[in-house]
């Protein structure tokens, strides 16, 4: 029932809103550095889904219960740690504050490749095991990083570490885009539920972005996880939904950018 709230016919389009925690407060734009504005924008926007932190989700729940389905992120890092330890997620909530906040699903990240993989692995598998015994869906983010890795975006590397997320009880998938319909397909077919794409950073240009989310779904992707390229644009609403077009109604990333125009 949870997992049925997030994909719709089974796709969906979930807002990521964790940068604050991630990045720090200079992701966000002037004038949208308060969270309640990035959340009142994204209610309004029509996301599947909002993938956020405990705190945020508290601050802000009066604008999004019972309207949009939560996304609890439970594990996560600063930017500012030190470079050796940028490659390891640390908990910072869990699945019974998910329950207790009537949350849909509960997300976690590992570093597939990572110095500190097996850590994550294991923290991730516990979280599985918790959220199976209540009937809570568990997104991950699929991200193949670490120091020794040349490139992170590399299809062979992705579609391993995807596979590897399925292996481990995942029931959504987020994980790079690896540059087209055809790679990405190669990603989709490895794994046995749901792979969505990570929006990442703001594309230079609009089109470029709309072209790639038009190409997941070409593939066989169940949708994107979106963020920076959304709540850096000027149009937030409009390039959400041209996404959502193109994700929900096949629409081409031509005819999407009617919406999502500066």
């Amino acid at each position: 029932m949870r997992l049925g709230r997030i994909l719709k016919n089974g796709r969906a389009v979930i807002f990521a809103f964790d940068h604050g925690f991630e990045h720090g407060p200079s992701d966000f734009p002037e004038g949208r550095e308060s969270p309640r504005t990035i959340m009142e924008l994204a209610v309004s926007a029509g996301f599947d889904a909002i993938m956020t932190t405990k705190g945020i989700a508290r601050a802000t729940h009066d604008l999004w219960a019972g309207r949009v389905p939560l996304i609890l992120k439970v594990t996560g890092k600063t930017s500012i740690r030190p470079p050796e330890q940028q490659f390891l997620q640390y908990s910072i909530g869990s699945v019974e504050e998910a329950i207790a906040m009537g949350a849909d699903g509960v997300a976690a990240t590992v570093y597939w490749g990572s110095p500190q993989e097996e850590l994550m692995a294991e923290q991730f598998s516990s979280i599985v095991s918790i959220s199976d015994s209540v009937g809570m869906p568990v997104m991950i983010l699929s991200y193949p990083r670490g120091p020794e890795m040349s490139d992170w975006y590399n299809v062979e590397t992705v579609r391993y570490a995807c596979r590897a997320s399925a292996e481990l009880g995942a029931d959504l998938i987020k994980t790079y885009y690896t540059g087209s319909a055809e790679t990405f397909k190669k990603v989709v077919e490895v794994s046995p539920v749901p792979v969505l794409m990570s929006g990442g950073a703001r594309a230079k240009e609009v089109i470029d972005f709309l072209r790639a989310v038009e190409s997941v779904i070409s593939a066989g992707g169940s949708g994107v996880v979106v963020g920076r390229n959304v709540f850096q644009s000027p149009n937030f609403v409009g390039l959400a939904r041209a996404v959502i077009s193109i994700v929900h109604k096949g629409a081409r990333a031509e005819d999407a950018m009617s919406l999502a125009r500066e």
